[in-house]
């Protein structure tokens, strides 16, 4: 069998499933998969077809009725057909055989009902008809209501007798409920014709550079989580604590992709379903181009595989070399400074936004020697501690965050680092501890006036925190991994750099 996956036509053995489709298609692991019927099947599923005529097309919905199903089961037998006559009552399309029982009872007849007709009450000439005015008449096929139509209504004052009746076909919009099928299940059957999504691809606008860079950041990890699914849009609040200026306007029709850049939610990104007028706190940030019913169709807790184009541009993390090759294959020029040398630790790139950095063309690197990064333990059993520490340092952005050191001297049982006091206002204080181990991180919480501040503890204490808070006053943020003893020698206003250990984490 042949289906189409994210846009190539792959061959398939018979019985394959949604696994055996996607094998060597980017998919994240619990990433809804959207599975699109084929033409066949949609004949069986959908209730609005298109009735392509030589001067135009029609919309036509189906009733559920035996005899809508009947015209679904004549659909390649009726086309090619033609108007065999208009009169001021009806139109008619035909002939074509049936096994329509005839029956010669009168009824009324709506303005734009088509109906099933028998030509001198013979089943051997059966005609669609539709209706152009109210009236009674018997057309020998009983009530025969096969539906009514809904576009092109203007079509049958100006249809002429021998006009060809070229294709009949279902009528689908991209995200329609008939035709889209929303699944995890890799085992998901598939018939032939099957078109499949695994990953919804964003093309950013380069206008908006802040606004564009949040949805690079948010979908970082492969996908962006279902926060919120309405008629009007698909939301992500992965990141509510972005600084966002006011960038490009536009109004926001279906696929439009937006970060909100003021009031309540600031870096809230909503991709819409549906049409909605220009808002002067919606950033625009980009459109769905492929995908679209993925967005349309995923519910609150799900997951939806992002691709991005242009994809991030950003080397921190990595070697000068791989950093380098990175930026390369964007056309972006590297600058190499602080440590220069091929395996030296890339820790700070400017410009650090992608579009910034392709629209000037060149990125300085800063690198220093990987002895000089320090793995560090994030406990996210405490999710509001966990998210400033990462929001503090940067490691909710990037792959290497930094620490200013704010005070120390030798012999200090602890090193304080800068934090945000704005941000910190809302660290409620955790359970206090029973004592502080050496190598715990901890920050200074809501009840004490240096809150937010940030601190390494160098000694065991029992009564006294990694900044020197009593146990009240301290939430543990995590845990330092290195051996202390390379954070000798530092001084007030120094750096140091910090990856978080994946593994190591709580």
């Amino acid at each position: 069998m042949k289906v189409i996956v994210n846009g190539k036509e792959k061959e398939l053995k018979a019985g394959a499933v949604l696994g055996d489709a996607i094998e060597g298609e980017f998919h994240v692991e619990g990433a809804v998969i959207s599975v699109h019927l084929s033409t066949e099947r949609l004949v069986r599923e959908t209730s609005d077809f298109e009735l392509v005529l030589s001067s135009g097309t029609m919309v036509l919905h189906l009733d559920d009725s035996e005899d809508a199903r009947r015209f679904k089961s004549l659909i390649e037998g009726i086309k090619g057909s033609t108007t065999r006559w208009t009169t001021r009552d009806i139109v008619s399309v035909g002939a074509f055989p049936t096994d329509i029982a005839v029956d010669k009872t009168e009824r009324r007849y709506r303005p734009f009902e088509c109906f099933f007709a028998l030509g001198g009450f013979d089943n051997h000439t059966t005609y669609v008809m539709i209706a152009k005015r109210d009236h009674i008449h018997a057309y020998g096929a009983g009530t025969g209501r096969i539906g009514r139509i809904t576009v092109g209504k203007h079509m049958l004052d100006r249809l002429r007798e021998g006009e060809e009746l070229v294709d009949i076909r279902p009528l689908m919009s991209e995200t329609s409920s008939e035709n889209v099928i929303i699944t995890r299940d890799l085992g998901h059957p598939l018939e032939d014709g099957y078109r499949i999504e695994t990953c919804a691809n964003i093309v950013l606008d380069r206008d908006s550079h802040a606004s564009s860079e949040q949805v690079l950041i948010v979908s970082s990890k492969g996908y962006m989580n279902v926060s919120e699914s309405t008629g009007s849009f698909m939301g992500c609040r992965d990141d509510m604590d972005a600084d966002i200026p006011d960038e490009k306007h536009e109004v926001r029709t279906a696929g439009s992709v937006t970060v909100r850049s003021s009031g309540v939610g600031e870096g809230h990104i909503m991709i819409y379903k549906e049409t909605r007028q220009v808002s002067q706190a919606h950033n625009h940030a980009g459109r769905v181009d492929r995908g679209t019913a993925l967005v349309a169709r995923a519910a609150v807790g799900d997951k939806v595989a992002i691709v991005t184009d242009p994809p991030r541009v950003l080397a921190v993390g990595m070697t000068q070399a791989e950093g380098g090759r990175l930026l390369s294959e964007s056309g972006v020029r590297q600058v190499r400074t602080g440590d220069t040398s091929d395996k030296a630790v890339i820790v700070e790139q400017s410009p650090e936004m992608t579009m910034d950095a392709l629209e000037k063309g060149e990125a300085e690197t800063f690198g220093v020697p990987p002895k000089r990064v320090f793995r560090v333990r994030i406990d996210d059993g405490d999710p509001l501690t966990a998210y400033y520490f990462r929001k503090v340092v940067g490691l909710d952005h990037k792959p290497v965050g930094a620490l200013k050191v704010q005070f120390t001297y030798p012999g200090m049982p602890m090193i304080t680092f800068h934090g945000d006091d704005v941000r910190a206002k809302n660290l409620h204080p955790q359970d206090p501890f029973e004592k502080c181990l050496k190598g715990d991180i901890g920050v200074t919480n809501q009840s004490r006036p240096h809150h937010g501040l940030i601190g390494i503890r160098l000694e065991d204490s029992k009564e006294y925190g990694p900044t020197g808070e009593e146990p009240y006053g301290t939430n543990i943020a995590g845990r330092f991994l290195d051996d202390l003893k390379r954070l000798k020698g530092l001084e007030d206003e120094d750096t140091i750099y910090i990856i978080e250990d994946k593994e190591e984490s709580g």
